[in-house]
């Protein structure tokens, strides 16, 4: 039977009925210990106690009224977040492509206001992952996700990856005076959990001051705690102008945000952008519990000792199966496995031991279990992806 769902995924052949912090049951009953976390978005776990009290709380007093009206929850949420970052507003949207269209138009638009109508480029890098809008995808730039799809939207100049003196002088001479911005991930997910050094972001910081251009963070992925602190960027000391935030904010339920000061926000007035459903009271009020729960300093203590856990087995796991892995990268409990062997048979090797990893790009595979997994839950985990390396050497 042809599925009535539009054939864009090539989803597994596994379909889970229930939840229950890192473990999913399948419809046969068998269990998978969740090492993806529907990408980085299950933050705080499956049916996590305290979210579901959050949801059944709010769904029992109002869903949605538009933002027509004043929202007391997207109000809570939105002041939680200012108070823990840099940002002086937020907007709330349903996605991080949503983010990502907001903080491009934002940063043109602040430019506009200024009287330079001209400044649109914004740069971004080889290997970025934006979402999938014709805006978000143009800001990528990668073969795969623009190929057939028109003229892309134009303005957008890539670059390698920053990691040293040269990428570093390849954007100063690539800024313009119609550059409005320079956009980027503290530690890219679908590009293969690539960190930026904290000295290059801190460079990106030093070169947007010097000519004006404004900083965007990409923190859907490796924001909310994933990285040990509360955004990825924190570690480096400096701060960006707008920020775009999602997956783990909503904690399973569809959230994102756009974060930035007043300044960076200042040509985003009455009229020139709008959601239907973005900053719903159901949302917000899921949010707030979760960055409630992730910004507390002894939750985010524990995800950097359980990433320490986690990568000391990682390395054993290199230097057990030499033929399989190659080396281990990352921060906080977003951590990749570099494979010599295709990356996708390490995910199908997985699946026989009932564990669910997450492939990327440069051959890495990708895990990203719940902030809050046990630590009985990682030396599960580094188990069975054991067992599912030494299944690979042996069918060799």
């Amino acid at each position: 039977m042809i599925s009535a769902v539009l054939p864009t995924y090539n989803r597994a052949p596994i379909a889970f009925v229930k939840g229950e912090g890192s473990w999913l049951m399948a419809e046969d009953g068998s269990r998978y210990l969740d090492l993806g976390s529907g990408i980085a978005v299950n933050a705080l776990g499956h049916a996590n106690p305290a979210l579901v009290q959050a949801l059944t709380d709010q769904a029992q007093k109002l869903w949605h009224v538009s933002n027509v009206y004043t929202i007391p929850e997207q109000q809570k949420l939105a002041e939680m977040l200012v108070d823990r970052t840099f940002a002086d507003t937020v907007f709330f949207t349903n996605s991080g492509t949503e983010a990502a269209e907001l903080a491009i138009k934002m940063a043109r638009k602040y430019w506009s206001d200024k009287g330079q109508p001209d400044r649109i480029q914004i740069i971004a890098f080889e290997g970025a992952f934006h979402g999938r809008s014709t805006g978000a995808i143009a800001a990528a730039g990668s073969e795969k996700m623009v190929k057939g799809f028109g003229p892309l939207m134009p303005g957008f100049t890539h670059l390698k990856w920053p990691t040293c003196t040269a990428d570093h002088d390849a954007i100063r001479a690539a800024i313009t005076d119609k550059t409005a911005a320079v956009m980027i991930e503290p530690i890219q997910g679908e590009g293969g959990i690539r960190p930026v050094p904290d000295q290059c972001l801190k460079g990106l910081r030093d070169l947007c001051d010097q000519t004006g251009a404004l900083l965007i963070f990409d923190e859907v992925q490796c924001g909310m705690g994933r990285s040990g602190k509360l955004f990825a960027h924190e570690w480096s000391g400096i701060s960006p102008d707008i920020m775009m935030v999602a997956k783990g904010i909503g904690g399973g339920f569809p959230l994102g945000a756009v974060l930035a000061t007043e300044t960076a926000a200042s040509g985003m007035v009455a009229g020139t952008h709008g959601s239907t459903y973005g900053g719903n009271p159901l949302g917000c009020a899921i949010g707030a519990k979760v960055t409630e729960i992730v910004s507390d300093p002894a939750f985010l203590d524990a995800v950097s000792a359980k990433s320490a856990q986690f990568r000391q087995g990682l390395e054993g796991l290199v230097a057990s199966h030499p033929t399989v892995f190659d080396s281990v990268r990352g921060q906080g409990l977003m951590l990749g496995l570099k494979c010599k062997v295709p990356n996708t048979d390490v995910v199908k090797a997985g699946y026989a031991q009932h564990i669910l990893t997450v492939a990327a790009a440069d051959n890495v595979l990708r895990l990203l279990p719940a902030l809050n997994i046990p630590e009985a839950d990682i030396a599960e985990a580094l188990r069975r992806l054991d067992a599912a390396a030494t299944a690979l050497e042996q069918a060799a």
